[in-house]
């Protein structure tokens, strides 16, 4: 147990993510190293930031020792990246969490026929239908779903694999003890109960818009392969698509409408070929059942009138009115940037990529959305968006709530 304090210490050191984190943990050897290396030993280490420099230096345990507290008292366990109960799929794509927090039943996800499924949270009735189905089909035939906690379809994939009796994990951008958005709490704790509960982020952290472009890596990694069920020309759910791709993961999607918004990303998937079309759990569970056979046994089909049954309680589930202590409109998605620091770009562009570069850099000018950026690097979006979750995650932009991106360091160019 000694050696968790080292985790918990570096995953909250501040101005560290990503490539950056990774360089520190190859230089010094590992956590417990880190932790006990001399002021001069960091300050040899280039490419650091003022703020990544003295959060380093900062040996003090305070707040490492409220979050283990916190997490014996809640329940949650703590796994690292050294623990043999990490799941494998994590350890092997760009940039896993150090840390992860745990609430619910013990999985081995490495066994898992996992399934992420991601979408909209403005969905229409088909998306939430239609991802119901899915998730009821998957898990009925020896699938787990894999999703987050929003509204939209992340909430209709949970609740149809529940109404199929299966489990689920649901990965959070926040503290597993902070609910959101609040009027999930039921479903929070069904998954709690049933399936299991992940975060990069120890108790007490709040969801922050930023938060949740990081965490969907963590989402695609643990899945064999995403399904995006719907999602507009721009969205958190191209952001996991794109992320699986590069872990190398299959990329599912289902049609929509071609006049329909909430469709135009999913079917722009499937017209590049990036995703493969799927109309129900058997055109995904046929691609792993000779890899699983065990686990993905041929399952007589699901009663088609049980099926209907579920999915008008779903519906209901989705629609049920929301007092005005719960509502959306009362969650507020707090933003607070670090203060803006000076970083050196001669060191700093020598751990970025030249698409990284470029929206960093247009950055500089002031904030932009994705089509301001798309226009000013001419860079494809995919392009664009990729190299904003990187870096989102060394800490260098953030994302306020008008869903513009911002610089979160000035650039020292001499």
């Amino acid at each position: 147990m000694s050696h968790l304090k080292y985790w918990v210490w570096l995953s909250t050191r501040k101005g560290l993510a990503g490539v950056t984190m990774q360089r520190v943990l190859d230089h010094f050897g590992g956590p417990e190293r880190v932790y006990y290396a001399h002021a001069k030993d960091v300050d040899e280490l280039t490419g650091l930031s003022g703020l990544a420099r003295a959060s380093l230096k900062d040996k003090s345990m305070g707040e490492v020792e409220r979050i283990l507290d916190r997490c014996d008292q809640l329940g949650i366990r703590v796994m690292t990246r050294q623990d043999a109960v990490y799941p494998q799929r994590l350890e092997n794509i760009p940039q896993p969490p150090l840390v992860l927090y745990a609430k619910g039943r013990p999985i081995s996800l490495d066994d898992q026929v996992a399934i992420a499924m991601v979408g909209t949270r403005s969905c229409t009735p088909y998306g939430e239908r239609v991802a119901g189905k899915l998730a009821m089909e998957l898990t009925h035939g020896g699938a787990l779903v894999v999703s987050g906690m929003a509204q939209g379809i992340d909430a209709a994939s949970i609740r149809g694999a529940l109404m199929a009796g299966g489990t689920v994990v649901s990965v959070l951008a926040g503290g597993l003890d902070v609910i959101y958005p609040r009027y999930h709490r039921f479903l929070y704790e069904d998954v709690a109960a049933s399936g299991l509960l992940l975060s990069e982020y120890p108790p007490g952290t709040e969801h922050k818009g930023s938060h949740f472009p990081v965490r969907n890596r963590i989402i695609s990694g643990l899945a064999l392969g995403v399904v995006v069920v719907e999602s507009p020309r721009r969205g958190g759910a191209l952001i996991t698509a794109s992320h699986a791709l590069d872990q190398n993961r299959d990329v599912y999607a289902v049609p929509g409408a071609i006049d329909a918004p909430a469709s135009e990303g999913t079917n722009r998937l499937i017209q590049e070929g990036a995703a493969k079309l799927v109309t129900c759990g058997e055109d995904i569970l046929c691609e792993w059942r000779d890899r699983f056979p065990e686990k993905l046994g041929v399952q007589p089909p699901l009663n088609p009138q049980v099926v209907e049954q579920r999915l008008q309680q779903l519906e209901q589930a989705q629609s049920a009115p929301v007092s005005p202590k719960t509502a959306p409109a009362a969650e507020k998605e707090v933003d607070n940037p670090e203060s803006m620091e000076y970083i050196d770009w001669k060191e700093c562009r020598k751990n970025l990529t030249d698409d990284e570069q470029v929206v960093l850099l247009a950055l500089q000018e002031g904030a932009k959305g994705v089509d301001g950026l798309v226009e000013h690097t001419q860079r494809s979006a995919r392009q664009v968006l990729a190299a904003l979750t990187m870096l989102q995650l060394q800490g260098f932009v953030i994302q306020g709530k008008d869903k513009r991106f911002r610089a979160a360091v000035k650039l020292k160019m001499e």
